[in-house]
């Protein structure tokens, strides 16, 4: 090859190098300062794990009637359901490529149940409607910044704290009862996102899963909670974040 061709390619890498040096310090200044804030929307998706009790298939024994009041069950089953939240962030900067960020949200996302039975006409889907604020506490770990573009990962803890719900009635038929939840519950988070920066803020599109800590049931005497013995709630989340 000849010497021009070589040397086209070095005078290629230096402009790049230049123009990535000058490339705008864009963002409205996010990262220009230790303290930001922005807001987020989320999109959300969650269901339960469900861990059964050794007898659930027995048919349940209603004390109050003194009879079987539905057939052996053949699945319990938990289908995921769509969301969304809305929140806050703040941000402090620790070192050039570790931050902690606090991220409140209102979360509306339903959960379900799902029974079938050996007699078909007994099925059923029991829906457990929430809504919750989320206070997540995150550790996230970026990469170099190149230009307007960065990618990092992230991982804490969160509180689930329920809101607007309304005590069970313990004079309802059996069959019209619900699963009921503890109304805090902690849960980790981790995930994967990037840092897009514009002229006036900075974009991060953000997916990340959790799962809760111990056991979300509250046990009752009830056809719907009696066979299960342990629930936690598995979410998935895609966020934008906006600083």
């Amino acid at each position: 090859m000849s010497k021009n061709f070589y040397l086209a390619i070095i005078l290629f890498l230096f402009s790049s190098n230049v123009l990535l040096a000058q490339a705008p310090a864009w963002g409205g200044g996010a990262d220009q300062n230790d303290l930001s804030f922005g807001f987020s929307f989320s999109y959300i998706s969650s269901n339960y794990k469900i861990v059964k009790n050794p007898n659930w298939r027995a048919p349940f024994f209603d004390q109050g009637t003194n009879k079987y009041i539905t057939d052996s069950l053949n699945s319990i089953g938990s289908a995921r359901l769509p969301g969304f939240g809305v929140g806050f962030i703040t941000r402090y900067t620790l070192t050039p490529h570790l931050e902690v960020r606090a991220t409140p949200s209102l979360i509306f996302a339903d959960r379900e149940i799902e029974y079938t039975y050996a007699t078909p006409s007994q099925n059923v889907t029991k829906q457990i409607q929430t809504t919750t604020v989320d206070f997540p506490l995150l550790f996230k770990l970026k990469s170099d910044r190149i230009q307007d573009f960065r990618a990092y990962v992230l991982g804490g803890v969160k509180y689930s704290q329920a809101i607007g719900r309304g005590n069970a009635s313990p004079n309802l038929d059996p069959l019209e009862r619900t699963v009921r939840n503890a109304s805090g519950f902690g849960s980790w988070e981790a995930g994967i996102g990037c840092d897009i920066y514009f002229e006036f803020f900075k974009l991060s599109p953000e997916i990340k899963i959790s799962n809760s800590f111990g056991n979300i049931l509250i046990p009752e005497n009830q056809p719907f909670s009696t066979p299960i013995s342990k629930l936690s709630l598995h979410t998935i989340m895609f966020s934008l974040y906006f600083e």
